[in-house]
Order: C-alpha cells, then sequence, then structure tokens
C-alpha cells in the first residue's frame, strides 16, 4: 500500500489535477475541482479525477484522512510499479518556500 498526500481546492471553474503544496502530510498533490465542498461530494470529485489522471480505478483510491479537509491522505492498496514516477509528474518541481 502507497499513501500519498493530496490537496483539494473545491468551486473551482472546472476539475483539473497537477501542480504541488505544501500541506499538512508533506508535498501534496493539488486537485481543482469545480463542485463545492459539501457533504463530501469535493471529495469523491477529486478522488475521482486523481484516479483518472493516475491512470487507476476510483475504488483503487482510499481516503485515509482529512474527510472534511483540504489537505487529505490518499492510499493505493495494489499501486503500479510506477506510481511515484505518475505523481511527481503530475505534482511537478516542488513549490518554493
Amino acid at each position: 500500500m502507497v499513501t500519498f498526500p493530496l490537496r483539494v481546492r473545491p468551486g473551482a471553474a472546472r476539475t483539473a489535477v497537477g501542480g504541488g503544496h505544501q500541506g499538512r502530510y508533506g508535498l501534496a498533490l493539488v486537485v481543482a475541482v469545480a463542485t463545492p465542498p459539501v457533504d463530501g461530494r469535493a471529495t469523491e470529485a477529486a478522488l475521482t479525477a486523481v484516479a483518472d489522471a493516475l491512470g487507476l480505478r476510483r475504488r483503487d483510491l482510499v481516503l485515509r484522512a482529512g474527510e472534511a479537509s483540504r489537505d487529505k491522505l490518499v492510499a493505493v492498496a495494489d499501486p503500479p510499479t510506477d506510481l511515484a514516477q505518475r505523481l511527481d509528474a503530475l505534482r511537478g518541481p516542488a513549490p518554493r518556500a
């Protein structure tokens, strides 16, 4: 099982996955979603977008922490061998402090 941090930005004009944010759990992958943060809908939309961007099935991702927070911790139960490279490609270069 591999765990990685996620930063959700709800209420965006469109859904997009990419960029990095130094958050509560470390350098997080940023996900902007058009869905409002109501009743977990933004979280679900973010997990679906991340699964698509990583070439995984939605059911492969499990929310480990941050259900009601913008900073989340996501686990992949049976990760592909190149998951770290896929995440790095989406995060891009580390943001400057």
